[in-house]
């Protein structure tokens, strides 16, 4: 997988920048999310001002999350793993440093904009239409850089993570143009050129992409580097990551009409999303299972690894969340599911516990690689993964059992026909687990803070240690 090459061969300055900056992210974003899931339990918490209420702050949540922390964490690995697995440094040092000030400047942007209301209130896509082409000039950026990197490299084989993050860069580039496509009125207005049924079809085409390819495939090529790396182990099977790659990527691209059941799109489009995501259970399965199967005879490890536990507990929460989508797809569970709680209860299994957790572990091992040191408390580590464990199973547990109430108090009826429940009893129904969604937010929180810590003391032990050198690249035991 890796190659030995001398210290100064690869270019991880912009890496570690990337790697800080992901953890700076986690901690704001999650702590934006604490606070709008405060609001809905009281909504005193709005402090009656339109920029600091839920509608305001929730695309800002979503932006930092996925695009921040999330765009950060993606570009920090691949450009780490692309050069270990190609025995070549970066293609160019100064097009990744572009990628990393333009991409940290449509976060400043996303932080301005969407708290003033500037949104095209598109889901995941939200931001105006001059962001949206610095987005595509930075994304093309990284595209170019990673792909000519590949070009480069010393051997004639590509090793599987870099499959999965070229498709990712190359849906993600198109999504995000065709979904973005867009008139404008003013500099910060403009208006979808789809309309009606179209625009929520092609809207829903980009964002299921964006979580099959952007938070699956993307975090997928961060678990087949990192999962093997950290365990010290080759890939369970190198053959069914490739099936489980190529099924991805031809599969995956179906299933956005699922989540417009019951709607005004024509009723085979839902039916399709729905069959085509039942099927897609075997490939993500058999991912999960080939990254579980890589510590096969190594079990032992997960007692004094704690990094390795945020990766193969990241894996439990792959499968888990890949079975329960396309469950929630099918039309009759869809009656009761649909705009429920149990939808977000969804979104977070797979956030809070597949993307978010390996993640973690990535830059756990990465902040160790790339300063040369060991962290600066593997117990504050520890600590996180228990954290984040302990918060994301109270919040995806509250949001399940809030979901499936909401689902029947809404279509119960009584003895003469009529609905047994207001809308407001409902939402009164709801509150002691939008209450306990908190504690569970509160717990990741604190874990996010934890980890911004741990890392931050380990930078400065190693630069104390004079552990990094001057070109900020790793040593070949890395």
């Amino acid at each position: 997988m890796d190659y030995q090459q001398s210290e100064r061969t690869y270019d991880f300055d912009v890496v570690r920048w990337f790697s800080i900056m992901a953890i700076v992210y986690l901690v704001v974003g999650t702590a934006v999310g604490l606070l709008i899931a405060a609001q809905l339990a009281w909504p005193v918490l709005n402090f009656d001002s339109q920029y600091l209420s839920f509608g305001r702050l929730r695309p800002l949540h979503t932006n930092a999350v996925i695009f921040a922390f999330g765009g950060c964490t993606l570009m920090a690995t691949s450009f780490y793993s692309v050069q270990r697995t190609c025995g070549a440094a970066l293609w160019s040092s100064k097009m990744a440093w572009f990628t990393f000030w333009g991409w940290n400047l449509v976060i400043v942007l996303a932080v301005i904009t969407l708290p003033l209301g500037l949104t095209q209130a598109k889901e995941y896509a939200e931001l105006e239409w001059p962001i949206d082409i610095l987005i595509a000039v930075v994304w093309l950026s990284y595209l170019f850089n990673f792909v000519m990197t590949i070009a480069k490299r010393k051997s004639s084989h590509i090793y599987v993570s870099n499959w999965f993050f070229l498709a990712m860069l190359v849906m993600i580039t198109y999504l995000h143009v065709v979904n973005s496509l867009a008139v404008p009125v003013s500099l910060f207005k403009s208006y979808s050129i789809f309309s009606g049924v179209q625009d929520a079809m092609i809207q829903w085409w980009y964002g299921h992409n964006a979580v099959g390819f952007y938070l699956t495939a993307g975090f997928l090529g961060i678990m087949y580097y990192f999962v093997p790396k950290q365990a010290n182990r080759p890939i369970y099977s190198y053959r069914l990551s490739v099936i489980h790659f190529w099924a991805l990527t031809f599969g995956y691209v179906w299933l956005g009409a699922h989540h417009l059941q019951y709607t005004a799109l024509p009723d085979w489009t839902g039916s399709l999303g729905a069959a085509i995501s039942l099927a897609m259970i075997i490939p993500s399965w058999g991912g999960a299972v080939n990254g579980m199967m890589t510590l096969s005879g190594a079990w032992d490890k997960l007692r004094t690894d704690y990094v390795l536990r945020f990766l193969i507990a990241s894996l439990a929460f792959y499968a888990m969340s890949t079975f329960e989508g396309p469950v929630m797809s099918l039309k009759t569970v869809n009656a009761l599911s649909h705009y429920t709680d149990w939808t977000i209860g969804h979104v977070h299994s797979g956030a809070l516990g597949w993307v978010l957790m390996v993640a973690v572990g990535a830059i756990y091992h990465l902040v160790t690689r790339l300063w040369n040191t060991e962290m600066y408390s593997t117990k504050l580590v520890n600590m996180h993964f228990w954290l984040t464990t302990i918060g994301a199973c109270i919040y995806i547990v509250a949001m399940w059992v809030s979901g499936i109430m909401q689902g029947l108090m809404w279509r119960a009826y009584d003895d003469y026909g009529t609905l047994a429940y207001t809308f407001a009893e409902s939402v009164e129904a709801m509150h002691p687990y939008y209450a306990l969604r908190v504690v569970g937010g509160a717990f990741v929180v604190l874990g996010a803070i934890t980890m911004l810590y741990n890392v931050v003391m380990t930078v400065r032990k190693a630069s104390a240690e004079g552990r990094v050198g001057e070109s900020g690249t790793a040593p070949a035991s890395a």
